[in-house]
């Protein structure tokens, strides 16, 4: 979603280059990372990010083989290309400080079963995505 809260052109994402090749201030910008560790019930890794300079919260998934059912409901077909790491931008938050509110008590949900699932879920009540 963007701020005006309508869905990006990205329901399935982009791969990592193309995605900084979009807006250059990704680039440049400080990330702050929310874990690298985060697993849906695929058993899918997943790596967490918010970009300083345009507000934008990104999941960095991993590349894997077969299809599965992401846990905002797209059915993703996995390749063994491990160069493919594909970037889902979600969602626009405009502080650091409005991030941690919402992500409170992320460790111990990123080290929990499914923790994409409850990412996921606190996004979607904090109105980051729908």
């Amino acid at each position: 979603m963007n701020k005006g809260g309508e869905r990006s052109g990205y329901a399935l994402g982009v791969n990592i280059e193309e995605f900084y090749s979009e807006d250059e201030r990704r680039r440049a910008s400080r990330e702050i990372e929310f874990g690298r560790d985060w697993r849906d019930a695929n058993n899918v890794r997943y790596e967490l990010s918010w970009v300083e300079d345009t507000g934008e919260m990104y999941l960095m998934r991993e590349p894997v083989p077969g299809a599965y059912e992401d846990p905002f409901g797209d059915i993703i077909v996995g390749k063994d290309d491990v160069e493919d790491l594909v970037v889902r931008p979600l969602g626009v938050v405009t502080t650091h400080e409005r991030v941690e509110e919402i992500l409170v008590g992320w460790p111990d949900a990123m080290a929990a079963d499914q923790g994409v699932e409850w990412l996921a879920a606190t996004l979607r009540a904090a109105g980051v995505v729908s």
